[in-house]
């Protein structure tokens, strides 16, 4: 349509079918957008799964007398729920891992196989503000994700949270797929994986050095993760073999190490006259070591928050750091 001067007019129809992202975040949406819509995709569906499988455990907790009723008191019949958990809860342990390669990995390495990054020389955006936006949509996208499955996974968990034989709450099971920690890992894998693909520049090269990369990640992490508390110690000087010896714990805490302990205050390990035959001679070789009690290492459940938060700055300043280089780097060699 034109005006009687004949410049061309807008009509509504036509800017209704604007998109509305604009210049530089559109065009990374476009470039990408298969890859993202399968990621929210994904989301939507593992959780309205992960609702359900938590509607169905209430409703069968509610039914046999929960919550005056100890779970641990149902038997067998809870562990159908148990079991589920267990199985979604490795799923979305493999989520950091599958974004790493699938997202990060190919994100620039496709570009720069394929030869498009030559196009972001010759445009007024640069360099900088085409790896900028397609980090900042790349790792929206990744964010809205994995905090939603954050979300109602702890949800789900909830519930159970002080139940130890449904899921421990210092492993990964638990504090992995909750909190901030599913997302401050994905963005450390994916950015870690898109710096491994603009180093490499072959995508498929990147992927495999990335899974590598993700995998090195987990176990790290697995690795330190109790290492975020501050570990309490008890100790008890009521001997070793009497029925109520060894020392209560709060409910749900994560017992880390235990020993015993002398009089002088030395810890020997608790195999120490495991070798002897018979109880009195186990108790007489006790005697004779000086033990007097137990001393137990644990972590009480009230500091998962803290720790998980703890855990998540350090990924998210190692994400940073990656960034920095990824800039640093792409100003000189992205094309």
């Amino acid at each position: 349509m034109s005006t009687l001067t004949g410049t061309p007019t807008t009509t509504t129809a036509d800017r209704t079918r604007r998109p509305r992202l604009s210049g530089m975040t559109w065009l990374v949406w476009r470039q990408h957008r298969a890859t993202y819509w399968t990621l929210l995709g994904a989301a939507v569906l593992l959780a309205a799964w992960i609702t359900y499988q938590h509607t169905q455990m209430m409703d069968f907790l509610h039914a046999n007398g929960w919550p005056g009723k100890d779970i641990n008191s149902i038997g067998p019949k809870f562990d159908p729920y148990a079991q589920a958990f267990q199985r979604v809860s490795y799923v979305l342990g493999m989520i950091p891992v599958v974004f790493g390669v699938f997202v990060g990995a190919p994100l620039l390495a496709g570009d720069l196989e394929h030869g498009t990054a030559k196009l972001v020389a010759t445009q007024s955006g640069g360099r900088s503000r085409w790896l900028a936006t397609k980090l900042g949509v790349t790792a929206l996208v990744v964010v809205v994700t994995t905090a939603a499955l954050s979300i109602t996974f702890s949800r789900w968990w909830a519930p159970v949270k002080a139940q130890n034989t449904v899921a421990f709450w210092a492993e990964g099971s638990a504090f992995d797929n909750t909190g901030p920690v599913p997302a401050a890992l994905s963005l450390f894998t994916v950015v870690g994986g898109v710096a491994i693909g603009l180093v490499l520049r072959r995508t498929l090269a990147a992927m495999v050095v990335t899974f590598g990369f993700a995998v090195l990640v987990q176990l790290v992490w697995g690795h330190f993760r109790l290492s975020l508390g501050d570990v309490v110690t008890v100790t008890t000087d009521k001997g070793v073999v009497a029925e109520n010896s060894f020392p209560e714990l709060p409910e749900a805490a994560y017992q880390i190490d235990s020993s015993y302990i002398t009089g002088s205050g030395d810890l020997l390990g608790w195999s120490t006259c495991r070798s002897e035959t018979t109880e009195q001679a186990q108790e007489l070789c006790l005697k004779q070591a000086d033990v007097v009690g137990w001393s137990v290492d644990y972590l009480p459940i009230s500091q998962m928050t803290g720790m998980q938060w703890l855990g998540a700055s350090i990924l998210l300043a190692l994400t940073a750091a990656v960034a920095m280089f990824l800039f640093a780097w792409g100003r000189k060699r992205l094309v």
